[in-house]
């Protein structure tokens, strides 16, 4: 690439880099990048391994790009999607340049040491952010911040509060810093590099994690079969929910399928407001008996390589 066109940095030249989030479940990473890219790109939910996939959102200015790379949570694996999940998250910790370890502040100092263990698997710079001090009261936080930065030596702390933007520009601040210098990835307008369907299929399963209780939302998947844009008319979008058991799919559908027509309603009108343009949505449910712990399965499903 030619790059006598690219602005100047102040450090000597263009900064880019991968930057992979990294933490256990629910400590905010979704929340985060959707923070730092300036719209929402991951879906959040407050329950527990909503991200199964690797997320990429792309933030670009006159000297900098930082390509994120928010990741599932780091669990102990239990059946085979969560071996791919682990390994997503492994895998972008091997490819970043910057390691970004989110801890939840309001787990304590002990329960950090898995991230770390994990960050410690790459080559990249790591930072350590400190997320959800709007949760814990200043006496309690600051001795945390104390010991932690005793503990981490030279490793870039930063306490912030992902859901308000508090303390978020120092976050900016590290990871201009820690970027190698080199040339853009990405075109400047670019936001992420997943087709519109992927978001689409995601919208579907954010609401049933929101809608559905207990076991449902983790045995189900959405995978969108058709999508057709249509100029001067809706787009037309039909999306499969795979569960495992037929009692699941009875409880998706619901009496007289109200369950269903509720979860289209509300998936609807997020995937409209994300794609800022009117759809017809179309949703059917198919059983898959433990696709969760099939091989062949999760392959069909875009799981496994």
């Amino acid at each position: 690439m030619d790059d006598t066109n690219l602005p100047e940095n102040p450090d000597g030249g263009f900064r880019s880099g991968y930057v992979a989030l990294v933490g256990r479940p629910n400590v905010g990473k979704s929340t985060l990048l959707n923070r730092l890219v300036g719209q929402k790109l991951a879906i959040v939910t407050p329950k527990p391994q909503t991200t199964r996939r690797r997320v990429v959102g792309i933030w670009s200015d006159d000297t900098h790009q930082m390509i994120f790379l928010d990741t599932p949570g780091l669990i102990r694996p239990r059946y085979r999607l969560q071996s791919f999940m682990l390994q997503v998250a492994r895998s972008a910790v091997s490819e970043a340049d910057v390691i970004l370890a989110l801890h939840d502040a309001t787990d304590g100092v002990d329960v950090l040491q898995e991230t770390l263990h994990e960050s410690a698997k790459g080559r990249g710079r790591l930072i350590v952010a400190l997320n959800k001090i709007d949760l814990i009261k200043k006496e309690r936080l600051l001795p945390m911040i104390d010991q932690l930065s005793r503990e981490l030596a030279d490793t870039p702390l930063v306490p912030v509060s992902a859901l308000r933007g508090e303390n978020v520009e120092a976050l900016w601040d590290e990871l201009r810093e820690a970027l190698p210098i080199g040339p853009p990835y990405y075109p400047p307008e670019a936001v992420t590099e997943h087709p519109e369907r992927f978001f689409v299929a995601e919208i579907v399963r954010e609401q049933i994690l929101f809608q559905f209780r207990d076991e449902v939302p983790y045995a189900t998947e959405v995978e969108v079969e058709r999508f057709e844009e249509s100029p001067g008319r809706k787009d037309e979008i039909d999306a499969v929910i795979y569960v495992e058991r037929p009692s699941q799919k009875g409880i998706l559908i619901g009496n007289r399928g109200a369950a269903i027509k509720a979860l289209g309603i509300a998936a609807r009108a997020e995937i409209e407001a994300f794609l800022e343009r009117p759809v017809v949505l179309k949703l059917f449910v198919k059983v898959v008996p433990g696709w969760r712990r099939d091989a062949r399965a999760l392959r069909r499903m875009g799981f496994m390589t």
